[in-house]
């Protein structure tokens, strides 16, 4: 049964944690990400007893909303799991979260203080320069059939001097964005419930209509990253899609090149709704930090990451997300209003991970 398992599971868990823990040598403090949080707030607050150390709870999120997209909000489960993170949260000496929304939360509903720690992107989230674009696409062209060029020459040795985005001036030898090129749009995700990529998938469809129906309108390549338990199910979606100027790859892609190319797209497309409303999507932050404009689709605290019509556009459904689609994709020749909201994310000046670090928990 259920129950048994997760019962069985979470005593094993913990016993098997804590026995690691305990061998390892006496820290100072222990910083915990929750979720997940069960059980593992429980055994870093044993193992902090044991060594007279200071816990730290870095909230990103609630496990129990997590566990309620699966099973319910009113799932015996998921109610021992709430009155869980509530209880044990307290005991923690201190909790940093991150977003003011969740602070509130904490201390309304918890009785927990925590202060704002921003997620921020690694400093190695920048900006591809055009040559490392060029060789990235060549890379991907090798296996995904989007990033070869559209039309093979005769000419010797040309093919890799081309790709669907890029192209190796003969006479200057420097790499540029051929004429009538696609638009490039990147979405990453973990193919989870809180993700619903049906909503993408309907608006490529709306954008293909608008093409069809002669607006003048680039073609498109969407990229989506990752993997997880509903990437199966979204493959056999695409595949039943018939699109002629919209091509959907979905790549495993090596650490290094995820960045390059979050640096190298156009558009980036987040699909995350928040299973608590209260914590922002990685991903944008991410983008961000390449200075990638973003469509992001609503919910409660998106605001404060995602600001509309400066850095990027915010969404509640399929049908706007494909009027969104229409206005900016129809712009990437032009760069008018991406421009612009690129310019915002340069001048913002993000802090970087390791700077929000010093300024925020290390006064702690």
């Amino acid at each position: 049964p259920m129950l048994f398992q997760y019962v069985v599971k979470v005593l094993v868990q913990a016993v098997q944690l804590l026995y690691t823990m305990l061998k390892i040598e006496q820290p100072s403090y222990i910083l915990l990400q929750n979720p997940p949080g069960l059980p593992s707030i429980a055994v870093a607050w044993v193992a902090c007893l044991f060594w007279r150390s200071k816990l730290i709870i870095d909230w990103h999120n609630y496990g129990y909303t997590l566990m309620g997209l699966k099973h319910g909000r009113n799932h015996p489960l998921v109610q021992i799991a709430k009155w869980y993170e509530k209880f044990f949260g307290r005991l923690a000496d201190y909790n940093l979260c991150v977003t003011n929304a969740m602070r509130e939360d904490l201390w309304v509903n918890c009785g927990i203080r925590a202060v704002t720690l921003y997620d921020r992107p690694a400093s190695y989230f920048k900006e591809t320069p055009l040559e490392l674009q060029h060789h990235l696409y060549l890379k991907l062209a090798k296996d995904y059939e989007p990033f070869k060029p559209r039309y093979v020459t005769e000419c010797v040795g040309l093919d890799a001097k081309r790709s669907a985005f890029t192209e190796v001036d003969e006479k200057t030898g420097r790499v540029l964005k051929p004429r009538g090129r696609p638009a490039l749009l990147i979405s990453s995700t973990s193919w989870t419930e809180d993700e619903d990529f049906s909503v993408l998938l309907k608006a490529l469809e709306v954008y293909e209509q608008y093409i069809d129906g002669g607006a003048e309108l680039p073609s498109l390549v969407c990229v989506i990253t990752g993997k997880g338990p509903l990437k199966d199910y979204y493959n056999g979606l695409i595949n039943k899609l018939h699109l002629k100027h919209i091509q959907i790859c979905t790549p495993w892609l090596e650490a290094e090149d995820y960045p390059l190319l979050l640096g190298s797209a156009d558009l980036g497309v987040c699909l995350h709704k928040s299973s608590s409303g209260l914590d922002l999507p990685m991903k944008v932050v991410d983008m961000f930090g390449c200075c990638l404009p973003v469509c992001a689709i609503y919910f409660e605290c998106l605001h404060e990451l995602v600001k509309h019509d400066e850095n990027g556009l915010i969404f509640r459904d399929w049908n706007e997300l494909a009027e969104q689609l229409k206005v900016k994709a129809g712009l990437i020749s032009l760069c008018r209003k991406l421009h612009s909201y690129r310019e915002n994310l340069r001048a913002s000046e993000q802090l970087r991970w390791d700077e929000s670090w010093d300024q925020t928990v290390l006064p702690l």
